[in-house]
């Protein structure tokens, strides 16, 4: 196994450090980490601001980012939408979302991954903005995701791509989950037709089974105690965890899907359930293609910074999306 980055390591002490793991974090806090907690000093925000833009990354210049809504499944969701300034006649659509643990995380910390995509592929880039847990339980998450893609493949000119333009569902963590559902609602006729399905180190079995789960139990940025506290959260309203309404794993029938490309990460406790999935996908006939990436841990694509794999991770999902998001809508 490669050794990981020291900086991935002080990041991950820095974090832990200071609250930012769910494993310890009260109830109370969550709703709380969810916003932006840049400090308002006036010398001191700069200096934050520019660090998280290295960290993080920063949007692409060229790609015009913006807001509207989309309709889930009990009232509008927040979208977060990119769209490349110099290409009016977009290509394709890309729907986003966003991992966080079904817990965390929001559209705006993924803005460099989309705005990067959609200056790229020439495509609108529409990042959802799911309910979530502990608030809102599963399958809120789901229903919400497989709702808003459903609205947004229906009709995608309502957000700047051309009216015929083939869709691409995407997601990392516990977006990739979603993602992966939400393609096969798509294969059962719930959501219409995808052109592929990009699932970005994905939580797919929510029984937490696989052999890395047991093997990578102290990994930076996502730990065992991590994902455990993830999934109570997720899980409080009483769906098991092998419900194939939340674990994709639990699905008999993968044949009939989307083409995926699944990413995972070899620090990862996630990596096994995602190189698993991938085979399943493969063996049910499904175009599928699989990367482990080396020396990186979970969460790598958020901090191109320290993780220059982010950047190759990056190009291989617009390889990838290319052919994909060129062709004529099925």
């Amino acid at each position: 196994m490669a050794d990981l980055d020291w900086r991935v390591k002080a990041i991950d002490a820095l974090r832990r450090r200071t609250g930012g793991s769910i494993a310890t974090m009260d109830l109370a806090d969550i709703p709380a980490a969810r916003e932006d907690r840049l400090p308002d000093a006036p010398l001191v925000r700069p200096v934050v601001e520019a660090f998280g833009g290295w960290l993080f990354g920063r949007p692409h210049p060229q790609v015009v980012t913006s807001r509207a809504t989309v309709a889930g499944a009990v009232g509008p969701l927040p979208l977060r939408l990119h769209h490349p300034a110099a290409d009016p006649a977009t290509r394709g659509l890309i729907v986003h979302l966003h991992g966080g643990g079904w817990v965390l995380g929001r559209p705006d910390g993924y803005d460099w991954l989309c705005s990067h995509l959609a200056h790229a592929l020439g495509a609108v880039v529409a990042s959802v903005d799911y309910r979530m847990a502990p608030e809102d339980p599963a399958p809120a998450a789901v229903d919400d995701a497989i709702a808003a893609t459903a609205a947004l493949a229906a009709a995608p000119a309502l957000v700047g791509a051309r009216a015929d333009a083939p869709v691409v569902v995407a997601g990392d963590s516990a977006g990739g989950n979603l993602a992966a559902l939400v393609a096969i609602a798509a294969r059962d006729g719930a959501v219409p037709p995808l052109a592929g399905q990009a699932l970005i180190y994905p939580a797919t079995d929510l029984t937490r089974s696989s052999p890395s789960m047991q093997r990578l139990t102290h990994e930076p940025l996502l730990s065992r105690a991590d994902i455990d506290r993830f999934v109570a959260l997720y899980l409080a309203g009483g769906v098991a965890p092998d419900d194939p309404r939340v674990s994709p794993a639990a699905v008999e029938d993968l044949s009939g899907l989307a083409s995926a490309l699944v990413q995972t990460a070899e620090h990862d406790p996630l990596v096994d359930e995602g190189v698993a999935y991938a085979a399943r996908l493969q063996a049910a006939g499904v175009p599928t293609r699989q990367t482990t990436y080396v020396g990186v841990p979970h969460g790598f694509q958020s901090i191109p910074g320290v993780c220059p794999a982010a950047t190759q991770a990056l190009a291989e999902l617009v390889d990838w999306m290319r052919p994909l998001l060129s062709a004529d809508r099925s």
